[in-house]
Order: C-alpha cells, then structure tokens, then sequence
C-alpha cells in the first residue's frame, strides 16, 4: 500500500467461453493491460475494430515506474482521449539541469518555441495513466476488456493465432485473426514463438526511490554527475504528482540488489541527499538494470509486437513508454486498413521497417547516455570527467555532456509509404515526419492543428483555394472505403468560411513552409505522407494508395517501389 495511492481492483464478469467448447473468433486480440496494452486496444476500438483485451492480473501497475511522457506521446494520448487528464493530474515541465559535483554545468529547454499545446514533459506516475486508460476503455464498447485472464498457450496458424486462455472460471480457446502482444520484457509469446531479441545488458545498478515530501524544488530533471551526497555515482531527481519525488542512485554492478533495497540503506542516501530541511516519508523502491535490445523483426506472421514485448532501454531518456506509445500510433491504423480491406496485409510489414528504425534510434541514443553515465572503461572516465570539468566554463563542451538524451519523435526514413518530393521545401518536415502542433481559430474558437488531423487521410491545403480542389473534394482519396479530409488553412486576416481554419499566429503556414496553394497529405498517424506546392488531383490520389501499401500503375509499368 502507498501512501499517496490505493489501487483499484477491476473485476470481469465470468468469461462466457468457459462454457462451451466452441472456438470464438476475434478480429483482434491485444494481450498485456500495461500502458502500451491499453493504448492499443483504445486505439483500434476507436477506430471501429471489434478488440479483446486480455490481462492476468486486475489492478495497474505496482510503483511509479514509467514517469516522463513526452510532447509526441501527449499528443498521442489526446487522440486516445486520456491526455488532458495526464496533462491536468501530472507534472509539466520543459528544463533539464545537469550538475558535476555542486556546480550546474549545463541546462536544456525541450521546448526552444511557443504555439504548441502541450508541453515538452509532463511526469506521471504509471499507476494514474493506467487508471486513466482503463476509464477511456470502459466507454468504448466494441472493446472486451478481460481482467484475470492468461494467455497459456499460442498456436500461430495461415489465417491467425489459436490462443488458450486461462481463468478463474477455467480455460477456454480463441481464434485471434491479429494478435498484438504488449506482454513486457519478459513477454511469454514471444519465447512461446522462439522469437529472439538481441542487444546488450549493462553491467550497472540503479535504486529507484519515491518518496513523498514537500519541498521547494522547481519542477525540472535535475541530474548530478560524482554529488557530494553520493560520491563517484549519478544521481537524478524528478518531481510527481501528490508531492511524490522519483530519485534515481546509481550504485555500480557489485552492490546487492536486496540489500540496496532495504529501508535502512535507503533512508540514509536519501537523507545525505537532502538534509535536515526535508523531511520525508518512504513511499516505494526497486532495483533495476540497463537494457538495450530489441526484436530482429517486430511482425511474425499474425502477431505484432509493441512495446517492451519489442524493444527494451534504459530509462534515461524516458524513450520507453514514449516508443510504445508510438508504436501504438504507427500499427493501429495500418491493422485498422488490413483488416477492413482497405489495404493488403503487406502493409503491416512497415509497421517493422518504421518502429524498427524507431527502436534503434533508441537504442542507440540510449547506449550512448549509458556509456557517458557509466564509463566502461579508465580511458572513457577519464573523457568523461574532462567534458564535464570543461562544461561549466566552455560552450563547446556542453553539447558532449550526455545525462539522457530525452525522447524525440522518429522522422520517418524515405521508403515505401512516402512520396518523395517533387518541389523544393525549406526545414525538416519531409515526408514521414510527425507534422508539428500549431494554434488556429475554427469557426471563431481558439483550437489546435492536431486536434484536426486525427481520422483518415486529411489533405491540408494553405491559402486561397487552388485550382482542382472542387474536382478533388468530388472524387475523394481514389481508395474504396478510404475517405480523404480536406482542410483549407487561412493566413491571418483572411475571410474564414465554413470548414476553414485561420492560422492566427502563422505559425502552421511556418512551420510547413507553406505559401498559397501548398498541399500536405497527412496520414492517419498525424505523419506527412506527401506534400506538394500546386495541387494535382491524381498526385493526391496516388500518394494515398502508396501510403496504403497498394500497387501503382504507371502508364509503362508498375511502380514496384510502392510495395512495403
């Protein structure tokens, strides 16, 4: 029991399958209830999937554990309806503060401009985003949330997954289509399918603290490199909801997990940390190793793989309930378009090739904070202690201090669902970049951009209308079953009709280098599939099917580039 928070314990009505020998046949199974479980089946719920989702156990999770939810993921929890509550009940922040010993050797603001609606961090207990998505769950009712239920046995097959599932009122077996497995690191579908996963595992400790105090501390990441209170080790403080404070020790590769553990060990580090002036009260703690690794392919056959199930990193970055989150964002409405018929099933195979390059971005960011906190060698303490002893008096060297490089959407790289540009464009929202925030005025109300961009493909086009909108708004996106929005963006002080956004602050136009008659295809994950500066029905149409995975006829030949 915490003293900041009691559990809820769900309860499911008495599973009917037990009752028949009859194999059920669900369209899609989602199994694990963590974060990344629940966003999932949300995410495909809301997207009119029929969507079973099974747990073992019926309560969140134990302890605080993922905490720092970042822009992107917000962004994404909007979508899911859970990101105001996040937003309203946790900790925003956008400064991070990295000290050598009792000096500040260098800062950073994650987010450098204004006009965006949420903020760059926002530090929540796992246990309330949990809560939170499990309220969002209950209201969506083609979603079958199953608490107690254990998956025991998978059986992949041609056209699915067999399941055996195991309850309180016994066992039962369901025939999956897809089955998505967010099951965790220790994910027990993936070693019942002899599916490997490869990386390194960091030869290093960390106690994880929380502690419930009232302090005066701003809400920023502080973190020390060889502190006077914990000498030769790192040290990182984050502030929580309910005045619940996360404290990271390293303690080094020889130190005993069971013992670190101990309130008797605990209490004294922390009061090192402190002092006399704030008191505090022990709220829960856990011992925890590096981890970097990942799935060699996140799609087998009829099962897809999110979340810790795929990829596992060091907590520093708060890359790993952020890169499931946004896996979740890339596989829900690819499986939506499959499974309607609206794509080939091909197209799940760049749900891999993108959260693969996802994961390794993290991984390899990840590896990189973990060398600089934990030097594996002499030579490589040696550097770091020099970058940090030249940090605090030279700009230069402050760009090398590495804390944890914190999470960061993924720019797609060109493949197969993007279509390359054909005009010139300045920044970096190239296609298969996320398209950034901005604030508008829709029928005179102040709103944002993303909140407009969240079904289907929406064709963004900016200024006066250009010529082939009329034919283009007749004839749709060219896919059966594929609606296309079209949303026209207004500069400021122009006429703002029905259906038309004004870009009060220039800022959209800006951030898309946009001028009169710029077009953006956006895809149904709020990242460009195509942009083009005069706008060309068929191009439209075109770009749609390729961000579909569908085959593209030329005049000459097909245009094999397109398939997945």
């Amino acid at each position: 029991m915490l003293k900041s928070y009691t559990w809820p314990q769900f309860s499911s009505a008495p599973a009917p399958e037990c009752q028949s020998d009859e194999v059920r046949r669900v369209p899609v199974v989602v199994v694990g209830a963590g974060p990344v479980g629940l966003c999932m089946a949300i995410d495909l719920a809301q997207r009119g999937l029929p969507v079973m989702l099974l747990d073992e156990d019926n309560t969140v999770s134990v302890g605080s554990r993922g905490l720092c939810y970042a822009q992107r993921t917000l962004e994404v929890l909007d979508r899911l309806g859970c990101g105001q509550a996040v937003v309203d009940k946790g900790v925003s922040w956008n400064v991070g503060r990295t000290f050598h010993r009792d000096a500040e050797v260098f800062q950073f603001q994650l987010q450098a401009e204004p006009g965006h609606q949420r903020p760059g961090m926002v530090n929540l207990q796992q246990y309330y985003l949990e809560e939170f998505l499990v309220r969002r769950a209950a209201e969506l009712p083609n979603l079958d949330l199953r608490w107690h239920h254990k998956v025991a046995q998978v059986q992949p097959m041609d056209d699915g997954v067999l399941l055996t599932v195991e309850t309180p009122d016994g066992s039962f077996r369901l025939h999956a289509d897809w089955l998505v497995a967010a099951d965790g690191a220790r994910s027990p579908i993936r070693r019942q399918l002899g599916a490997d996963i490869e990386g390194r595992v960091f030869k290093d400790r960390f106690l994880i603290a929380d502690v419930v105090m009232q302090a005066p501390f701003p809400a920023e990441r502080w973190f020390w490199f060889d502190p006077p209170f914990h000498p030769g080790q790192s040290v990182l403080l984050h502030r929580e909801a309910d005045n619940v404070w996360r404290i990271d020790f390293q303690l080094g590769w020889d130190a005993d997990p069971e013992e670190a553990k101990r309130p008797e060990n605990v209490i004294p580090r922390i009061q090192a940390m402190l002092g006399e002036a704030h008191p505090f009260e022990l709220e829960w703690v856990s011992v925890y190793t590096f981890q970097c690794r990942r799935m060699a392919n996140l799609r087998h056959g009829r099962v897809l793989f999110v979340g810790d199930a795929a990829h596992q990193v060091s907590p520093f970055g708060a890359r790993g309930a952020n890169s499931g989150i946004q896996d979740v964002d890339n596989l829900g409405w690819k499986l939506q378009a499959v499974v309607a018929g609206h794509a080939p099933e091909g197209l799940l195979d760049s749900y891999h090739v993108e959260r693969g390059q996802a994961a390794d971005e993290n991984l390899q960011n990840s590896t990189r904070s973990t060398d600089f906190i934990t030097p594996k060698s002499p030579v490589s303490g040696l550097f770091r202690d020099a970058v940090l002893g030249l940090a605090a008096q030279h700009p230069f060297a402050r760009s090398l201090v590495n804390s944890g490089r914190l999470s960061q959407p993924t720019r797609y790289a060109p493949g197969a669902l993007q279509t390359p540009d054909a005009d010139q464009f300045a920044g970096l929202l190239q296609p298969g970049a996320p398209l950034p925030d901005a604030p508008l005025l829709v029928n005179g109300q102040d709103a944002w951009l993303l909140a407009q961009v969240r079904d289907g493909f929406t064709l963004l086009v900016f200024g006066a209308d250009p010529a082939g909108l009329p034919d283009l708004l007749e004839a749709g996106s060219g896919q059966p079953g594929m609606p296309l929005r079209v949303l026209r963006i207004k500069a400021p002080g122009g006429w703002v009709l029905g259906g038309e956004l004004l870009d009060v602050a220039g800022l959209a136009a800006s951030r898309c280098d946009a001028r009169d008659g710029t077009a953006y295809l956006i895809r149904p994950d709020q990242h460009v599939a195509a942009r083009w500066r005069t706008l060309d029905v068929a191009a439209v149409q075109a770009a749609v099917a390729r961000a579909l995975g569908l085959p593209l006829m030329t005049s000459t030949e097909p245009d094999t580039a397109a398939q997945p």
